[in-house]
C-alpha cells in the first residue's frame, strides 16, 4: 500500500541560513592542516550567492514493502529494490519512506556560471551546494519522523549505495512524483538533475532495530573514492 501524504502549498519547502562550512571544505579536500584565512572571503561570498539561488524542495511518500531473496518490492508499484545492500539495511522493517530532495536548477546555473567566469568559486560553492543538500536530507529525515510519529527507523539509504543499482533513478522519482512536485528529473545516464538533488530509502519498523553498517566498506565505489583516498569520507 502507498500512503501519500497530502500537503498544503509550500508545505514541502525547507529554509537553510547558514552552510555547515567544515563539511563543504571536507569536500574540496581541505584538512585541519591548512591555513584557509586566506579564502574565508571567497568563502562567505559563495555562502551568500548559494543561501540565495537555493529554492529548496523535498517530497516522500511512505509505502508497505515486500520482501524477497536479495530484492525487496515496493507494495503498489513496479519498483523492485535489488541487492544485498538493500535487503540487509531494511532487514525487519515492514514499510519504507522514500524522499528526494533537490536545491533547484538555481544552483545548478550558479556553479555553471562559476565554471565559466572563477573556477576557485566554483569549486568552494559545488562543494558547500553538496554540503547543503546533506544538510537539506537530515532536515527532511527530522521532518518525517515527527510527521508519520516514527520511533524506529533506518538511516537513509540512496540508489547506487552498496549494490542498489543506480539505475532505478527514473522509476524511483516516477513512484514518489518527484518530477511533477518538486522539478527532480534523471538523464540517461542516472543523472539526477538538478545536479544538487538526493534520492533514498528509509526503512521503518514496528520493533526497535539494531544498528546497521554504513560506511565505505558496503559502497560499490570504495575502490575508487577520492574521499577514501585523502583518509576521509563521504558521510555515508
Amino acid at each position: 500500500m502507498c500512503y501519500t501524504l497530502y500537503k498544503k502549498a509550500g508545505d514541502n519547502m525547507i529554509k537553510i541560513d547558514k552552510i555547515n562550512t567544515e563539511e563543504a571544505l571536507r569536500y574540496m579536500g581541505y584538512n585541519e592542516n591548512i591555513d584557509i584565512e586566506n579564502i574565508k572571503p571567497i568563502l562567505t561570498s559563495c555562502e551568500d550567492e548559494l543561501l540565495n539561488a537555493a529554492n529548496i524542495r523535498y517530497c516522500y511518500k511512505l509505502f508497505d514493502i515486500e520482501h524477497h531473496t536479495d530484492s525487496i518490492i515496493v507494495t503498489g508499484t513496479n519498483l523492485n529494490l535489488t541487492g544485498k545492500s538493500i535487503t540487509n539495511h531494511l532487514e525487519g522493517c515492514n514499510k519504507a519512506v522514500l524522499m528526494a530532495c533537490t536545491l533547484s536548477d538555481k544552483v545548478d546555473k550558479l556553479i555553471s556560471r562559476y565554471n565559466i567566469t572563477d573556477m576557485t568559486s566554483a569549486l568552494i560553492t559545488d562543494s558547500m551546494a553538496s554540503a547543503m543538500i546533506e544538510q537539506v536530507c537530515n532536515e527532511v529525515e527530522i521532518i518525517i519522523k515527527n510527521q508519520l510519529k516514527i520511533e524506529n527507523m533506518t538511516w537513509r539509504f540512496s540508489p547506487g549505495y552498496g549494490d542498489l543499482p543506480i539505475d532505478i533513478q527514473k522509476n524511483f522519482i516516477q513512484v514518489i512524483n518527484a518530477n511533477k512536485q518538486i522539478g527532480l528529473t534523471v538523464t540517461e545516464n542516472n543523472i539526477l538533475i538538478p545536479r544538487k538533488s538526493v534520492t533514498a530509502i528509509i526503512g521503518i519498523s514496528d520493533s526497535p532495530l539494531p544498528q546497521k553498517k554504513r560506511g565505505c566498506l558496503i559502497c560499490n565505489m570504495n575502490k575508487t573514492c577520492q574521499f577514501r583516498k585523502r583518509g576521509s569520507h563521504c558521510g555515508f
